[in-house]
């Protein structure tokens, strides 16, 4: 075999091991308020309730929190997302995000108050968000479905700031809600086909209601890491630093990579020097030469 065949083949190699050891990559999802896909994700603080470990058993990839996407929706969310699966945008992996539960991790807000919502990304993008709150009739002990949700978005932000590595989306919280409801957030991408589904659980609280529950906590004892609700400032430091991005998807799989050039490399090299060795042995006396003899069109004798 030539040393040529030889450099391709090595070559070819280098050229696929990259793409068989790096993961796909993913996106992002809203970590404050924290999405059911952060909340239960391996770093995500929550795995351990019961609404997370329900999740997974029903079907719920929490590894890759960040990539509940559909392409080529184009703004037909409604069309194309069936009823009772919004929180999985219809896709089978994440079926177990649309189970319906009181007790899914939840972050609490104050009702008709400006706030920002974090929406961690692990891949930037170009693109609009549409924020929805659930009607005031909503059931979390029902599937949710579109009728559940008000008709229009309460937040549209196109293209926000991008700080610690999550979007920041400056608005104002919905009125009129009381208790447990669902915040769905719709992140349409302008520079790719996809769009984002995440399902945010929330309790809303009156101003005042909220404001004393804050003095009556200065005194009460840390809530449990895995407790099922917990208030909006302990969500933001569990989920913000704690959501895994690494742990999930190697997104510019450099490692890999590298790693699978310098294995080429070597196996190149060794090539390389083991036909250098066996062209310059000196071959045994009264053995046929390889190279014929042009003119006489014998074989030549060493």
């Amino acid at each position: 075999m030539s040393v040529r065949r030889l450099f391709a083949m090595v070559l070819v190699a280098a050229a696929t091991v990259p793409l068989a050891a790096t993961p796909a990559a993913a996106h992002g999802a809203p970590t404050n308020p924290v999405s059911r896909a952060a909340a239960c994700g391996p770093e995500g603080r929550y795995a351990a309730t019961s609404a997370c470990q329900a999740a997974v058993q029903a079907g719920a990839a929490v590894r890759e929190w960040d990539n509940v996407r559909v392409a080529a929706i184009n703004g037909r969310d409604r069309e194309r997302i069936p009823n009772g699966e919004l929180c999985s945008g219809g896709l089978s992996a994440y079926r177990g995000l649309d189970l319906p539960r009181t007790d899914w991790p939840s972050t609490e807000l104050t009702t008709g108050a400006k706030f920002t919502f974090t929406y961690r990304t692990t891949i930037e993008h170009r693109g609009t968000f549409r924020l929805y709150v659930t009607t005031p009739d909503y059931d979390p002990r029902e599937p949710l479905t579109w009728a559940d949700l008000e008709a229009r978005p309460f937040l549209t932000v196109k293209d926000p700031p991008v700080r610690a590595g999550a979007y920041q989306l400056a608005g104002r919280l919905p009125a009129g809600r009381d208790g447990r409801h669902l915040i769905y957030t719709i992140w349409q991408n302008s520079n790719t086909p996809d769009t984002y589904y995440s399902c945010s659980d929330v309790v809303f609280r009156g101003a005042k209601a909220t404001a004393s529950k804050a003095t009556a906590s200065k005194s009460a004892p840390r809530t449990p890491a895995g407790a099922p609700a917990a208030s909006g400032s302990a969500v933001a430091a569990a989920a913000d630093p704690g959501v895994p991005v690494a742990s999930v998807t190697d997104l510019r799989g450099r490692w890999p990579m590298l790693a699978g050039v310098a294995g080429a490399l070597v196996l190149l090299l060794l090539l390389v020097g083991a036909s250098r060795r066996r062209r310059g042995a000196a071959a045994p006396v009264g053995r046929q030469c390889e190279v014929r003899n042009h003119r006489a069109g014998r074989r030549r004798i060493w």
